[in-house]
């Protein structure tokens, strides 16, 4: 049997934004960082449990990257972004809260519920596999930044099980969580960790 990967992926969702705060739906709307949440990655700088990442992939989105670099990720590797770490499209709910669409859709849930106009929980989690393959196939550990629906996602691809299984994995903003291996499988080392 051939020894298991040793590498790691630290998965760093954005700090805080005015829509993160309030609980709306924010997959492609670009806002930034509030003050707060800008105070809030810088605090990650030398906090994260990086041994030598050979990459750091970020949502493209200004969220992602501005925490990126007050975290002082790019100190550490070459950053590139990866649309496959984009926000789930929330289509027709993007901007609302829960409770707002449970007021003309009783019941709803993002993990359950029809995505009007956005993307379907598969396809979130197909672009979570093809970030998995990739960060499988480097030599040495990645650090990926992105959104809170799409890394519970990816944990829970990570892992093997369907993508619906994230709604179990709560990651808070300016968090962070580790995967890697117990021996030859796929396990999560740490999740949720905050500064």
């Amino acid at each position: 049997m051939p020894e298991h990967p040793r590498h790691r992926v630290v998965l760093v969702r954005h700090a805080e934004t005015e829509w993160s705060a309030s609980g709306r739906h924010t997959g492609r709307t670009d806002v930034p960082l509030t003050s707060e949440g800008e105070r809030r990655a810088a605090a990650l700088s030398g906090r994260l449990p990086l041994d030598h990442p050979v990459v750091v992939l970020t949502s493209p989105l200004q969220r992602a990257v501005a925490t990126a670099r007050l975290a002082g990720l790019a100190d550490v590797a070459d950053v590139e972004a990866d649309d496959d770490l984009l926000e789930w499209d929330y289509g027709e709910e993007e901007g609302l809260t829960t409770a707002e669409i449970r007021e003309k859709r009783p019941g709803w849930d993002v993990w359950t519920g029809e995505i009007r106009g956005g993307e379907t929980l598969a396809e979130v989690g197909d672009r979570a596999d093809r970030v998995i393959a990739r960060c499988r196939a480097l030599d040495g550990d990645a650090v990926l930044v992105g959104h809170g629906h799409l890394l519970r996602i990816l944990g829970a691809r990570w892992l093997g099980l369907p993508p619906d299984h994230g709604r179990g994995l709560l990651f808070d903003a300016a968090h962070w969580s580790v995967l890697g291996w117990e021996r030859e499988n796929a396990a999560l080392v740490s999740w949720n960790a905050g500064p």
